[in-house]
This record gives structure tokens, sequence and C-alpha cells, in this order.
């Protein structure tokens, strides 16, 4: 595959979007859904080579797959998220469980599997969850004792088992973390292995077209070459290597999801007639329950961007990063399908429409690959270090970065990021001076506001460079009035949600002074004009999705 072609990621999307409209009918969606079943067939059909051979973008060129970078991969998983969120969790649980050995596998173990996978059409499962150890590896109970004769470790036998395991119960191949002498460590174990069992699918409250399923181990053997890498102790540096690049895949998920529900409810709103006239006319309805999402959305798409184009150059980390995305998007998506809702009434209640099995789907993105909770903690350490190691300059200076680009060009809300980075600044200092990171809910709502502005910050920077992010139906004017308007309404929640964190742990606080030093009047002035921005975003969506 052409790195970086644009026009082989278009046809890549467009059979893909293809396929989905021949083979993929919401009808077939609903009956899958209500039977909470996976739709088996559809899944290996799409794995074929002839067909899309869609696990292929995985696996390196030189072991039969089409080598896809990071672009390729999130623009296929936003566009799967479209289609269905638990057709694309099966295909994304190849992706994600083929990651131990991309990451860690010696070249022979990439050759072997890799090759299996690219030429069996293989589905892969990713077994790392407990039920004590979810999010908190460190918690592992799975355990692999050695197996030795003659003085030599042959193998291992894996003891424990796993729970909420995507492709669980359909996998050919798994990826387990265990416990081995030498520390956590990853170990290949393929189905049908003796004492390795599957438990029943979950009856979830979404993505039900995905098979979810426990796994349990008792003593199961596997060879010593079954050992990624060949060398114990690895696994927790293995998984944390891929944090980055996994849940900027899941940020795609909740970007396409989102999407797709307040599509459906835009289309909806023109051709609904109320009060003499189209719902999608009505300015309370749009600016209440469409177009903020639409802004958030392309806020996320460009930092969802612009992360992969980091991770193409750097391969592996970015995990605060990868955090900020995800948190952004399934955020976003989260709360866009709950207004799709809304925004449809009775209609959007039904199971009629996709809104509502959209509404139930998106919900777990939020939740795997690392709850919103986890993500704010993970936001906050990686920042919270990046401040005290500057002397609280770290935001200080992107905000000198940020006011030479509203001179540059004063129409992407660049002051308002410069603004609201100089307000978290001062926000961080306090807590930082009245030792207010104690609270655990300081830290999560700190990894919240970090997220918020660094996301504004990179959509407003694109904006500047004229930078239209790939898959985006807007203009650069239409892209620079949602900067302008997300970079205001992420500085004043930074601005005020940071003085209530301060004010309501530390009652001493001089609120009089906190509300200067965060510059509050300034940021409250830049929100003027800001339904009249709205209102222009508006009459675009309503231009771009007019049937």
């Amino acid at each position: 595959m052409a790195k970086n072609d644009l026009t082989t990621r278009n046809l890549m999307l467009d059979s893909l979007k293809q396929y989905a409209k021949n083979r993929i009918s919401f009808n077939l969606i609903r009956e899958h859904d209500a039977k909470n079943e996976i739709p088996l067939d559809i899944l290996k059909e799409m794995y074929d080579h002839d067909v899309l051979g869609v696990h292929l973008l995985l696996i390196p060129e030189e072991y039969g797959g089409l080598g896809g970078q990071t672009t390729e991969i999130y623009r296929v998983c936003e566009q799967l998220a479209r289609i269905d969120l638990g057709i694309a969790t099966g295909v994304f649980a190849t992706f994600l469980g083929s990651d131990p050995i991309n990451v860690g596998g010696t070249p022979e173990q990439k050759a072997k599997w890799f090759k299996k996978i690219a030429q069996e059409n293989k589905l892969v499962a990713y077994g790392a969850t407990e039920a004590d150890a979810g999010s908190d590896l460190v918690s592992l109970r799975t355990r692999a004792e050695h197996v030795v004769k003659d003085g030599k470790v042959v193998g291992y036998k894996i003891t424990g088992s796993k729970m909420w395991i995507s492709n669980g119960g359909v996998a050919d191949i798994y990826t387990v973390l265990a416990l081995a002498p030498g520390g956590p460590s990853w170990f290949i174990v393929e189905r049908g292995t003796p004492g390795f069992t599957q438990d029943v699918h979950e009856d979830k409250h979404g993505i039900r077209l995905s098979n979810t399923a426990g796994l349990a181990f008792d003593e199961v053997y596997v060879p010593a070459e079954n050992l990624i890498g060949l060398k114990e102790g690895q696994g927790f540096l293995q998984a944390q290597a891929v944090f980055g690049y996994t849940r900027l895949m899941v940020a795609a998920f909740g970007l396409g999801g989102g999407e797709e529900a307040v599509e459906t409810a835009l289309q909806y709103a023109q051709q609904r007639i109320q009060a003499g006239g189209p719902l999608a006319e009505k300015q309370g309805f749009m600016l209440k329950l469409i177009t903020p999402h639409y802004v958030r959305f392309e806020a996320a798409r460009a930092y969802i961007d612009w992360t992969a184009k980091q991770l193409e150059v750097n391969n592996h980390g970015l995990a605060t990063e990868g955090a900020i995305a995800k948190l952004y998007a399934t955020e976003t998506g989260n709360k866009a399908a709950e207004d799709s809702i809304q925004a449809m009434g009775g209609f959007g209640y039904t199971k009629e429409f996709a809104v509502e099995k959209i509404k139930r789907d998106v919900k777990i993105t939020c939740i795997y690959e690392g709850t919103s909770e986890v993500l704010e903690m993970t936001i906050f350490r990686g920042r919270w270090q990046e401040h005290l190691k500057s002397r609280g300059q770290y935001y200080l200076n992107q905000a000198a970065e940020f006011d030479a680009i509203h001179a540059q060009n004063p129409n992407v809300g660049a002051d308002s990021v410069a603004l609201g980075f100089r307000a978290l600044a001062r926000v961080l200092e306090d807590c930082r001076a009245n030792k207010l990171t104690r609270h655990q809910y300081v830290t999560f709502m700190l990894g919240d506001l970090i997220s918020e502005m660094e996301v504004a910050a990179v959509f407003s920077r694109q904006c500047a460079n004229k930078v239209i992010t790939e898959g985006s139906r807007f203009d650069l004017n239409t892209l620079s009035t949602m900067a302008r308007v997300n970079a205001r309404q992420s500085a004043f929640k930074t601005a005020t949600e940071g003085m209530r964190l301060i004010l309501g742990t530390c009652p001493n606080s001089n609120a009089a002074d906190l509300s200067q030093g965060v510059n509050l009047v300034g940021i409250e002035e830049k929100m003027r004009g800001i339904i009249d921005d709205m209102d222009v975003v508006s009459a675009k969506l309503r231009e771009v999705f007019k049937k």
C-alpha cells in the first residue's frame, strides 16, 4: 500500500461503504441486535481477500498484509463505526489482539503468526482484562508456570480466567497476558488447546453484534516459543507501548458512531415540519441539539488526525495524546447520540430508527480501552509532570505560541486558545500551591480541562495552517468558524470549571483574585458573537446534509 495515499484510502473506504450497502442492511443489524448474536458469516466475509480483506490493514506487507499506517486504520475504524459498532468491535479485536505480536514479537514469531492471520483469515482476540484487573493490570492473577525438561524451560502451563474479551468466543488465536515467574508476559494461545475454554456470549446493553465472552485456562500448555518476544516480564511495557494507538482507534469509533447518529437526526429534521417549517430551520433546535456536536466532531477529527500523523513518525508512545483523543471523541459521540434521540422525539426512542441503537452501542467507547475516568487520570498525570518540570511554564509557553498564531490569522480562535491556556496554567499552579491534587475528583476534572484545551489548540492551529482534515465535509471558512466557537467554549469551560474546583476544595481562596488570575472577564468578552457564528455553522449543516 502506498503510504499516506489519499486516493488509495478513499478507494478502500468506498469499497467498505459499498459492501455495507450490499450486505449489511439495517434489518440485518436489527435482527442480530435483537438476538444478541454476532453475524459471524459477515465478519468472516469481510476478512476474505476477494471481498475486503479488512484485517490485512494491520499486517506488514512482508507478511502478506497491506501494511496500513495509523491514518488508514483510523479512517477504516471511523467508517466501520458508522456501519455498526458491534461489527467494528469484532474487526478491531483482531487489530488489538495482534498488537502484542507486532510490538514485542521476534522476527520469526511475526512471520509465523502474521502470515497465518493473513493467509487463513484468522480472527484474533486480546486477553488482558480480568475481574480484578480491568484497567489495573498490576492486579493480574492469571499465572504461567514453567514446564521444565532436562533443566530447560520448554513451555508454560497457564491457569486463570479473563473476562469481557471481544471475539472471546469466536477467535482462532488469542494473545493472553499472564504472570510468569519473570513477570507479566504475553503468550499466544490457539483455540482448541486442551484446558482452554470459552464462556457463553455476554448479554450486553449495546454492541450486541460483537461477541464478548470470558476465557478459562486450566493448566493450558503452550510451548516456550509462544512467549511473545521469548523474554519474560515485558508484558506491561508491550501493552503500554500501543495505548496511544489503540485508544486513537476507539476515538475514531466515537467520532463515527456519534456522527452517524447526528446525521440521521439532521436528515429527519430537514423533513419534519413543525410550526410551519422544517425543524432544521429552527434556531433553538439546531443550537441545542445539532450544531454544537458538529463543532466538536470537527475538533475531534482534527485532533485524531494530528495524533495519527505523530504516531506515523514515532510509531509507538503518545499515551497522553491517545487518551485525550479517546476521552474527547467518545464523550462527544455519546452525548451526540443521546441528543439525536431527543432531536427525533418519539421516533428516536423506537428501534425503527438507528439512533436508539447507536446510543446503546456508542456508550461502550467511553468504557473499553480505558474508561473516561482512567483516561482523565492518565491525561492529568502526563501533563502534571510537564507543569512541574517547567515550573508552571508549560501552558504559558503554548499561550504565547497562540498569541503569534492570532496575530497572523485572527479568525480561527487562537486568541481564545491563548486565554484558555493561561487560565489552565493558573488553575494548575493553584492546585500545586494548595496541594489540591490529593483530591481524586480534582485530578479527574483537570484531565478533562486539559483535554478540552489541547483539542481546541490543534483545531485552531490546523485552521490557521489552512489544513482541511481528511474526512471533513466542510470548507476552510466553515471550519475556521467552528474553531472559533470551539475555542471560546473550551476557554470558558476551563476558566469557570477551574475556579469551581479551586473554590470548592480550598474555601479560603480569594474568588476575586482567582477570577482575575484566570482572566474570566477577558474570556467572557470573547463570547461576543458566538451565537452568530453558530447560526453560520447551522446554515452550512443544512446545506451539506440536504437530501
